[in-house]
């Protein structure tokens, strides 16, 4: 994928480099609060890769974010497909995120996620945007309502992924934001805008099971020759991450 750029973190794909924070983002017991499992070294190894092939596939994906001033790796955030819930309809992309808990507070989540908003919105040509999470995830459902997404009670859900030993995490909310109401609500940057860099970065250094406050979309009807300007391979099916 061609890196974004936002005033203070450059999105990109996995990099040998970001494995132990994959790794610890994935078996914290904070990040992981409202999921069922943690992984060890060798799942998440084994995870990253997964995601690192899909995004080369498709250019999107839950994407590493990066700290632009110093490099560092924090989490990841961003967009992919939602094939593990049967009820949301085929081609729904999702957005989601994840960082390491020292990272947390500081409106990296919400600076990348607007970045994503604006590639799916104008790049790909998304029609909606929708968000889910478990019900008490606070600060996932916090973000939400700062990308003025709207809360939807009648499409909340208990999510099929859940184990019975976990009941207390299957309950998810549901919010959802239109490209309509996304190009009527935006708002635009205090100081510079995000913007999709060239090659010359590229080098640069609720429940669902991934772990990640999530975001569906389904596609526009934007011509192909449309979407392929932007790039876009077809979504791949996609594992938990």
């Amino acid at each position: 994928m061609t890196p974004i750029r936002t005033e203070r973190l450059i999105l990109r794909n996995w990099e040998d480099r970001d494995r132990e924070l994959f790794h610890r983002i994935n078996s914290d017991e904070r990040v992981m609060e409202f999921f069922p499992f943690r992984r060890d070294r060798a799942q998440a190894d084994a995870k990253m890769g997964e995601l690192r092939a899909a995004i080369d596939r498709t250019d999107f994906g839950f994407a590493a974010a990066e700290i632009a001033a110093t490099g560092e790796c924090i989490g990841f955030v961003g967009i992919t497909g939602t094939d593990h819930l049967p009820f949301l309809p085929p081609g729904t992309i999702e957005i989601g995120w994840r960082l390491a808990p020292e990272f947390w507070g500081r409106g990296y989540v919400t600076e990348a996620a607007e970045a994503w908003l604006t590639y799916g919105f104008e790049r790909l040509g998304l029609d909606e945007i929708v968000s889910f999470a478990v019900k008490d995830n606070s600060r996932s459902t916090a973000v939400m309502e700062r990308l003025r997404m709207t809360a939807d009670p009648a499409s909340d859900f208990d999510h099929p992924g859940v184990p019975d030993s976990h009941t207390a995490l299957r309950r998810h909310v549901f919010y959802r934001l239109s490209r309509t109401d996304w190009q009527a609500r935006k708002r635009r940057p205090a100081s510079r805008p995000f913007s999709f860099q060239d090659q010359s970065v590229a080098g640069s250094s609720g429940l669902n099971p991934s772990g990640l406050s999530q975001t569906s979309a389904r596609r526009s009807s934007t011509p192909a020759s449309k979407a392929r300007s932007c790039a876009l391979a077809p979504s791949a099916r996609r594992s938990d991450p």
